[in-house]
């Protein structure tokens, strides 16, 4: 590709070498709907398994070193933590954010920290607390909390009282942290809450985070907004508000549908990235913000799902990071509105595959990691050794 004049080849490379994105523990097990489990013969169905696809996909791409680790499901009775580690870096990877589970057990019917019963709600408090606990075991910085707390009819729950049990347990979370841990406030609009959801937006999350210590930031899910919502303008004001966190990277058609990131509107990933780059170029120096996979690969063979997810970030990055900013602004003094919207328009057009090829071949790695990995037979291997534990039907839906 022909390079821009106003940037620096280098320092383009540079930014990608610095670009680590996450990947989670959960996205290579078997997953379904709520009517069902696909089960595909590769899938891991242990934490070990796990580890080792997340390795396969750090090993092809370069930027995949961390691994979300879900405590309720990775986290059996008797796993001591420093086994974690030592798997983890055996394969090449290390553990990534600690996510506690304040949602599936039973006692949770009626919400979590927004229950009224104040024996559930300090339940989930110690889980969260003891998830902490394990992520100072196995060197995490980062508390990953999402909520399903909500109602489904109007009436149901005290809404304001519920934001303040809400606000006092996560404080309690947030002091029982250590000082180098950030907790992340995710939120989503509804589901499986469908009439009121506790921490509904971003908003919210702001105001809990705040409220939660200063150590606590918010999570973006890129899946979790309204149809038509401007995600982009809620990124750009967190990154002013010193308050985004994170993000869980999807995509989605309708609602919270989970699909891989960039498969349904691209432009919109850059315009996300692109406000990160901006924000980046102002200060002149990266900004601390974790960058972690969450979608549910259900048809898709997981890792390269993933591997195709990793891709689309460094590809979508390396093109926010192709805008002219200079150019951009001289356009906005003189409120040429045609003219700064190319520039954008421009940047999100350039191919920028034939640079992260050679980008890659720079590193040692694959010029394309998907095909490489297609052509390795992992995935066949790992099905025959697999798929013989598996039941051969998905009537185990669990």
């Amino acid at each position: 590709m022909k390079f821009p004049a106003h940037l620096n080849e280098q320092e383009l490379c540079s930014r990608l070498d610095r670009f680590e994105i996450e990947t989670p523990s959960w996205g290579y097990a078997d997953t379904g709907t709520r009517f069902g489990k696909f089960l595909q013969q590769a899938a891991a169905t242990t934490l070990e398994e796990k580890l080792a696809d997340a390795a396969e996909v750090h090993r092809y791409t370069g930027c995949c070193p961390s691994v979300a680790v879900h405590v309720l499901w990775d986290f059996p009775a008797g796993l001591e933590p420093a086994a974690v580690v030592r798997k983890a870096e055996k394969l090449g990877v290390r553990i990534g954010a600690v996510n506690p589970n304040v949602f599936q057990d039973q006692c949770y019917k009626f919400g979590s920290i927004a229950n009224r019963d104040a024996t559930v709600r300090q339940r989930a408090v110690r889980h969260m607390v003891d998830s902490a606990k394990i992520g100072e075991k196995v060197g995490s910085k980062l508390l990953s909390l999402w909520f399903a707390d909500g109602t489904n009819y109007p009436g149901q729950g005290h809404i304001r009282q519920r934001k303040r049990w809400f606000a006092e347990a996560l404080h309690e979370v947030h002091t029982a942290m250590s000082d180098d841990m950030t907790m992340l406030v995710e939120y989503k609009p509804f589901e499986p809450a469908f009439y009121h959801t506790d921490v509904a937006d971003w908003g919210m999350a702001y105001v809990f985070a705040k409220r939660a210590g200063p150590r606590a930031k918010v999570l973006v899910d890129t899946g979790h907004h309204l149809p038509a919502c401007n995600i982009e303008h809620i990124v750009a004001f967190l990154l002013d508000e010193q308050m985004l966190g994170g993000f869980h990277f999807n995509d989605r058609k309708y609602a919270d549908d989970d699909l891989t990131m960039g498969s349904i509107d691209p432009y919109q990933l850059f315009r996300i990235f692109y406000e990160i780059a901006a924000a980046e170029h102002e200060a002149g120096h990266d900004l601390d913000i974790a960058y972690m996979v969450d979608q549910s690969h259900n048809l898709k063979p997981k890792i390269e799902a993933m591997i195709q997810t990793v891709m689309t970030a460094q590809e979508h990055l390396a093109k926010a990071l192709l805008v002219d900013h200079r150019g951009l602004q001289q356009a906005r003094e003189r409120d040429d509105v045609v003219r700064a919207e190319g520039i954008l328009r421009d940047a999100y057009s350039t191919d920028v595959r034939p640079l992260l090829a050679e980008y890659r071949k720079g590193r040692k790695l694959q010029s394309d990691p998907l095909a490489a990995f297609r052509e390795s037979g992992y995935t066949a291997r790992i099905a025959a050794e697999r798929g013989a534990k598996k039941p051969q039907s998905s009537g185990e839906y669990a």
